[in-house]
């Protein structure tokens, strides 16, 4: 079995998180996510409007997804990689270069974003619908 995983904070669910998925799960037959908890978050300065159990939920509700677990820190990744037998670790594009160090364990794909929409945009068009 090929063994897949991605990680990310997953708020606000939308058409670029289902695609990253999507195409995650096509590399391989089992797909984990890693979902950013709140506490990692905050050490990120990340605001996130759903707390970890309820994005955590989510994700676990979509069908692409075979496993959710909590990523706690950024140097969890090479434990997590070995722990589960991980053969392909995905991320999008715009992290490009940055997980390089990973291909001593596994195979390091990075996918294109899907243009015209992310969680930040989404944020900043719906402070405009309720500020003006």
């Amino acid at each position: 079995m090929k063994k897949v995983i991605t990680y990310g904070t997953f708020d606000l669910i939308h058409e670029g998180h289902i695609n990253i998925l999507k195409r995650a799960k096509q590399l391989g037959d089992h797909l984990t996510v890693a979902v950013s908890t709140d506490d990692f978050n905050n050490t990120k300065e990340k605001k996130a409007y759903h707390g970890y159990k309820t994005r955590k939920l989510i994700v676990e509700s979509i069908r692409y997804v075979d496993e959710v677990i909590p990523e706690n820190d950024w140097e969890q990744k090479v434990s997590d990689i070995q722990r589960l037998d991980i053969d392909v670790f995905v991320m999008g594009d715009d992290w490009k270069g940055k997980f390089d160090f990973l291909k001593e364990y596994c195979e390091v794909v990075y996918l294109p974003r899907t243009s015209g929409i992310s969680s930040t945009q989404i944020k900043n068009d719906l402070f405009r619908v309720n500020h003006g």
